[in-house]
């Protein structure tokens, strides 16, 4: 067979000489979900021919503005904007980023054309403001294009999109961070052994996971992105977290046994990423990436609007420098009677992204306000998330991340009922370290996701319906958006006069008596946990820790 008919744009020696069209040349299919498992499986990833001819279709169908540039805007302006100058000359979009062109194969030719379309692009989309990524999807788009003018539109519609619910890539400063802060909590839930070697070598484990998306859009080699990219047009934006989350797992696997240097880890994730050929296929990433067990579209994009209104909240829209996260927990300014700050540290590396440049608060120190349950829930009332720390008086140390103000307790009228969401979770860190999260998150078998529109909570009466999409909604990991087999399974935390209770469903992961002088713990549904210290304790001390925005100290 003869090799692929490469466009003008492609450079035919840089290509796999041996690289022939051996896959079909038509795709019949129209079914959603067939399509998905055929983008999955690869079905026109070994068509040069097809794969363009998939492209065009698929971009095709993306719902869109109204008004939306396409190839003949692009044959009116690029001479006006590019004028006689030499495209290389002039600088990229300040989009961008200082992101450099991926040559992905491409000739001087090509690479040339990626810039002349980067530029057009930014004059008819003032509005993108921070879009790293589109010089990787320009010039792969390059690829499967006839000419110039056809790339710019294709990236055009992929930029356009006007699907709320389809979302595809990062356009402000804003998404793009709210998107970093998301995979690190995907990354703290799902790859908890690369989160652990993460915050082991990083002085700011927040800087790794803030480059995700140069890992695939630049750093990617062509043929590997090229397979996640016919998965993403397909599937959208979460792929993409999936194929992220996918490469840490290997990086993890081939490098967790040898030595990492806390200024090189970044750069040492871009290589093992650039030279990814060497010992993962295409193939065996999507299969990696497809075995994660991943939380729903939807509750997803409730994470994504937390850590947008986290971000907005604290000011930061625009880029700026980041804080590092160790410098959350001070050393010289952070005391407890239970925890050094080395373990503090540690406690905050799995605290949600939102959460995790706040520093430690002291609410309610036993040795301070007393052994009294009524003054703990007087002091954390108002504070939302908590800490819980205790220390047994055999020296064993353990606690819970709460994610709910303790005030809900009074909702239920003196009784003792559970609220809090799926982001508790509970932990033991003497004699040895130990972190126990909701049982859905390892186990999502057990549920089915309700809808979106399902989730939407209806405000109570008297109070005014909020016109933000984010208020309207129950928080993320909340349990009425997923459909449990028993509410033992969504038991988290529930408090009364007489007893705190952490964790619920054939045993309690924590409980602690009114005097704040005894407890127990074992084995509960909600968190699947073993016990957190001897079963039944003696409490020496108790601490509660509040989040503190260091902008408002």
């Amino acid at each position: 067979m003869d090799p692929p008919g490469y466009n003008c744009f492609v450079d035919r020696d840089r290509m796999d000489a041996a690289v022939q069209d051996l896959g079909p040349k038509e795709l019949s299919c129209t079914e959603p979900q067939e399509l998905k498992q055929l983008a999955r499986q690869g079905y026109w990833a070994r068509s040069y021919a097809l794969r363009g001819k998939v492209y065009q279709r698929l971009i095709r169908d993306i719902p869109c503005r109204t008004v939306t540039p396409d190839a003949s805007v692009y044959s009116d302006i690029v001479g006006k904007i590019v004028g006689k100058h030499s495209s290389s000359s002039l600088p990229l979009p300040e989009f961008v980023d200082n992101t450099q062109v991926p040559s992905y194969c491409l000739n001087a030719r090509g690479e040339d054309a990626v810039r002349k379309i980067l530029l057009c692009i930014a004059n008819q989309f003032p509005d993108v403001s921070f879009c790293p990524a589109l010089p990787a999807v320009v010039a792969l788009l390059l690829h499967y294009s006839t000419d110039e003018a056809q790339c710019f539109e294709n990236a055009c519609r992929i930029l356009a999109c006007n699907d709320p619910s389809r979302k595809l890539v990062d356009q402000s400063f804003l998404a793009f961070e709210s998107s970093c802060m998301t995979f690190g909590d995907l990354v703290n839930k799902y790859c908890q052994a690369a989160h652990k070697l993460m915050v082991a070598v990083s002085e700011d484990v927040l800087q790794v996971y803030a480059d995700w998306q140069r890992w695939l859009f630049g750093e990617l080699p062509l043929g590997h992105f090229a397979r996640v990219f016919d998965v993403f047009l397909v599937e959208g934006y979460k792929v993409l977290y999936r194929v992220a989350l996918a490469i840490l797992k290997f990086f993890h696997k081939v490098r967790a046994g040898q030595p990492l240097e806390s200024d090189s880890v970044k750069q040492d994730i871009r290589t093992f990423v650039r030279d990814i050929a060497k010992t993962v296929s295409p193939e065996k990433l999507l299969e990696k990436a497809f075995a994660i067990r991943l939380f729903s579209r939807k509750e997803i994009q409730l994470l994504q609007m937390a850590n947008e209104k986290a971000l907005k909240q604290k000011g930061i829209t625009v880029k700026q420098k980041r804080q590092f996260v160790h410098l959350a927990v001070h050393a010289e300014n952070f005391h407890s009677e239970i925890v050094s700050v080395k373990e503090m540290r540690d406690i905050w590396s799995w605290v949600p992204e939102r959460f995790a440049l706040c520093q430690p608060l002291l609410l309610f120190s036993s040795l301070q306000h007393g052994y009294s349950l009524t003054r703990f829930y007087f002091q954390c009332e108002g504070h939302e998330p908590t800490l819980l720390l205790i220390k047994t008086t055999q020296k064993e140390v353990c606690g819970a991340y709460l994610s709910t103000d303790w005030s809900e307790r009074n909702k239920f009228g003196g009784k003792v009922g559970f609220f809090g969401t799926g982001e508790c979770f509970v932990f033991r860190l003497q004699p040895e370290v130990q972190r126990y999260e909701w049982v859905v998150i390892k186990h999502p078998e057990l549920t089915k996701p309700v809808s979106l529109e399902a989730a939407a909570a209806p405000s109570p009466p008297g109070r005014p319906t909020s016109s933000d999409p984010a208020d309207r909604l129950s928080p993320f990991l909340s349990a009425r958006h997923f459909n449990l087999p028993s509410k033992t399974e969504s038991m988290f935390m529930a408090g009364g006069n007489d007893c705190l209770i952490v964790g619920g469903g054939g045993g309690q992961a924590l409980y602690i008596d009114g005097d704040l002088n005894r407890g127990r713990t074992g084995h509960c549904d909600t968190f699947n946990n073993q016990p957190l210290c001897s079963e039944n304790f003696l409490i020496a001390a108790v601490e509660a820790w509040g989040f503190q925005d260091p902008d408002t100290q």
